[in-house]
């Protein structure tokens, strides 16, 4: 029973195990990649030179806009709770 037991928290916990520093900057790399090809082409339209500081900064902000437009638009719940004309409350 105690192995079963030790069995199963050590692989809850090697599923939480945070990721390396290497395997962030890949994610991260990755992420970048995505950006350059979903909003390069439309950078260029803009009139952007390719591999500019002005380009790099318009996929950013295009990124930026989608990302706040899709953020913004997602519904927000907010909790209450307590008594007596004490509550505490959470958005999310």
């Amino acid at each position: 029973m105690r192995r079963l037991i030790a069995l199963a928290l050590s692989a809850a916990l090697a599923g939480c195990a945070t990721p390396t520093p290497a395997e962030r900057a890949a994610q991260m790399q990755k992420e970048v990649d995505e950006m350059i090809q979903i909003y390069g082409p439309a950078c260029e339209k803009l009139g952007f030179s390719p591999d500019t500081d002005k380009w790099r900064e318009c996929i950013l902000n295009l990124n930026r806009s989608q990302a706040l437009e899709h953020y913004s638009t997602q519904p927000a719940t907010t909790q209450c709770w307590g008594h007596r004309g004490f509550f505490q409350c959470s958005s999310f």
